[in-house]
């Protein structure tokens, strides 16, 4: 298995953690989820971007945001900030891997975690299942995050090709060990989805 997957590589639902290198709390969570549920019936990408994680950075070692790197409609030549999509539409091999993970496995779902606006933001078919991790999280189901997002992975993944993906932006102030508890229901609700159709 490739170092980078955790859990089922037969599974129907995908999650991936640390787009961001400085939102460290899907690595963290994942991790410490893995170690009680070994034989989980998800199949996880705890870190994606793992330059940014160990820098401590949004983007990764060539400077490029991996959530505006995705060969969207809507992706653009950026300027060279900390949300530069980079010099081409997946010019990155983090994006590569995700989109090769995702051509190879087709997924049913897609669970993606970030920080820090504490809201469950989705794209495509997911507002049933991201209403049910709403009740859990406590957090508000926005359909829009609120500003543009070009070359992302939500409109790659969920509005382009059409796979229900949710993103969970998590609250950045609260301890990571407080989260533990709902992100594993959440995982847990998954896991239950996993075996059913979505």
């Amino acid at each position: 298995m490739n170092k980078n997957l955790k859990g089922n590589v037969n599974s129907k639902i995908l999650v991936i953690g640390c787009f961001h290198g400085d939102e460290p709390q899907g690595k963290y969570l994942i991790d410490e989820y893995l170690k009680i549920k070994p034989n989980t019936q998800l199949l996880f990408i705890p870190c994606l971007n793992e330059y940014g994680f160990i820098h401590n950075t949004r983007t990764n070692s060539n400077g490029v945001d991996l959530n505006r790197n995705f060969p969207t409609k809507n992706w653009i030549l950026s300027e060279k900030d900390n949300f530069y999509g980079g010099e081409s539409p997946a010019s990155e091999e983090e994006t590569k891997f995700i989109i090769d993970i995702i051509e190879k496995n087709e997924p049913d779902l897609i669970l993606t975690l970030h920080a820090p606006y504490k809201v469950v933001n989705y794209d495509g078919n997911a507002e049933e299942i991201s209403e049910k991790i709403s009740e859990i999280m406590h957090y508000p189901v926005e359909k829009s995050i609120g500003y543009p997002t070009p070359g992302s992975f939500g409109t790659w993944a969920g509005i382009e090709r059409n796979l229900p993906t949710i993103t969970l932006e998590l609250d950045e102030e609260c301890p990571m060990e407080e989260l533990k508890e709902p992100v594993f229901k959440v995982f847990e609700l998954l896991e239950n989805q996993s075996t059913n159709a979505i």
